[in-house]
């Protein structure tokens, strides 16, 4: 197996870093629209809240007897919405963490 490199192109790179050769932002570029942190967690949080409400219709499915809706379907949709639930909890705790050790801190 024979591996080739390409060669790195610096002014490429740096266009898609939206900078100039010479460290520069560009002056023609469109701003980027970032999200903020508030945002990220809004959505993340209605993501989670999503895998939720598909899990638990699933299961209502299930339980009436409804032939179109597998079980193996349901139990796929129980495991994501668990582990959304469980790293959505995860960053909760660590944020609070967070949160108190700054408050501890001395100025």
């Amino acid at each position: 197996m024979e591996l080739k490199l390409k060669p790195f192109d610096f002014n490429q790179a740096a266009a898609r870093a939206g900078l100039q050769p010479n460290g520069q932002p560009l002056r023609d570029a469109a701003p980027v629209a970032r999200a903020g942190f508030a945002q990220a967690m809004d959505q993340a949080l209605r993501s989670v809240s999503a895998s939720q409400n598909e899990a638990r219709e699933l299961q209502q499915q299930v339980q009436l007897g409804n032939p179109t809706v597998s079980i193996e379907e349901t139990m796929v949709a129980m495991q994501k919405a668990q582990i959304g639930f469980q790293a959505t909890l995860t960053v909760r705790n660590r944020l609070v963490q967070a949160y108190t050790d700054i408050m501890s801190m001395q100025v």
